[in-house]
């Protein structure tokens, strides 16, 4: 197991990013320690559990070597061509032992902060723009991108073993510099040619920020809209699960987790729909 809690170097993140990111690959490891088959399907998906431990090994290992400022190129970041450099990744890297895959995940979580510490003691604190499988980043940005996927596929991995997730409210909220980021390069061009809207969106106890839509454009802004169509609170946890394409909105919705108001509160169905989940 790799230590945790025992790191006194000032980090050059935002403030929480860097230990949860290292919490989040101890919390998979620990995951993937009490595993003995992993042949086990991941609900809702094509993957074994062998087989997203093994990409989040190998995308751990690709955001490492982005942040060291190493080229990798991945895709064109449509969700097809993601999804086809993913597989063609899983063919030709074929470990699926829970253990290596864990110690890798960790290993790899460790290396993207250590060159973020490196570049940023030789640069500005976010570092330069570097080309990632969503596009153009800044170093606080992708730390962001590597904290969501671990989340997401952390998520997953839980839900096979029955076991408790390790997504919490903070760490959704540190995953808003990404989403933020890639929201306008997941729009579903058909779902947002034809529609004008503003949205507030608000994390209950939380930071608000503001989409405009345009007739086929998305405009992602930090703080929110003077006047909103149509605003949605939305409880942390669940806005990052809906976000990622992990949890249903209408079931969400019913439970009471979002809520809905403003001018045009018949907007708020149609937002989770104007996305494809990165």
């Amino acid at each position: 197991m790799h230590p945790t809690a025992q790191h006194s170097i000032q980090e050059p993140l935002p403030d929480g990013l860097a230990p949860a990111i290292r919490q989040t690959a101890a919390d998979i490891a620990t995951l993937l320690h009490s595993v003995g088959d992993t042949s086990v399907a991941v609900p809702d998906s094509q993957w074994t559990l062998g087989e997203a431990a093994a990409h989040l090994a190998l995308a751990n290992e690709l955001m490492a070597d982005l942040a060291a400022g190493r080229e990798r190129p991945y895709g064109d970041g449509t969700p097809q061509s993601l999804a086809a450099v993913n597989a063609h990744a899983l063919a030709t890297f074929t470990e699926r032992r829970a253990q290596p895959l864990a110690s890798m995940i960790q290993d790899q979580a460790d290396a993207f902060l250590a060159a973020v510490r490196q570049g940023s003691s030789h640069e500005s604190a976010a570092g330069p723009t570097l080309l990632t499988p969503l596009g153009p980043m800044n170093r606080h940005v992708l730390a962001s991108y590597l904290l969501t996927h671990m989340l997401g596929h952390g998520y997953d991995l839980a839900r096979a073993l029955k076991r408790a997730h390790m997504i919490d409210r903070d760490r959704a909220a540190l995953c808003l510099p990404f989403l933020l980021t890639a929201m306008p390069r997941v729009a579903d061009p058909a779902a947002i040619a034809h529609l004008t809207a503003r949205y507030t969106i608000r994390l209950r106890r939380g930071p608000a920020f503001g989409v405009h839509v345009d007739n086929g454009a998305v405009n992602v802004t930090p703080t929110p809209p003077e006047r909103a169509d149509c605003t949605i609170l939305i409880e942390p946890v669940t806005f990052l699960l809906v976000a990622l394409g992990r949890r249903n909105p209408w079931r969400a919705m019913a439970h009471g987790h979002i809520l809905a108001w403003g001018r045009k509160p018949w907007l708020a169905p149609r937002f989770p729909t104007l996305f494809t989940a990165p």
